[in-house]
């Protein structure tokens, strides 16, 4: 298996984990609030090193809004810059398809 296809993979297991951690604040009510102001920043941050430069720098952004405003926690953030990243992307899409 190629590096590429092996990132893809590992980026996609790896934000499912990632976007069903931030979903579990739903199953402590009231605590899980409280857990958000800690994964937050966790979450933010992890998304910047899964995904390198800008567009990596503005999803951690976006993955630390939407994990820090209560009722939010159900977009799966990592799972959409996953499918933007490697289905949308023109360029990357391309270099997939090309290998």
């Amino acid at each position: 298996m190629s590096k590429i296809k092996d990132k893809r993979i590992r980026n996609l297991f790896l934000g499912l984990l990632f976007d069903a951690i931030g979903m579990a604040s739903y199953l402590a009510p009231g605590i899980g609030d409280m857990l958000d102001v800690f994964w937050a920043p966790a979450a933010g941050w992890l998304m910047t090193r899964m995904y390198k430069g800008k567009i990596g720098q503005a999803a951690g952004i976006v993955t630390f809004i939407e994990e820090i405003i209560p009722g939010l926690d159900v977009i799966p953030t990592f799972t959409i810059m996953w499918i933007y990243t490697y289905l949308l992307s023109g360029k990357k899409a391309k270099k997939i398809i090309d290998i």
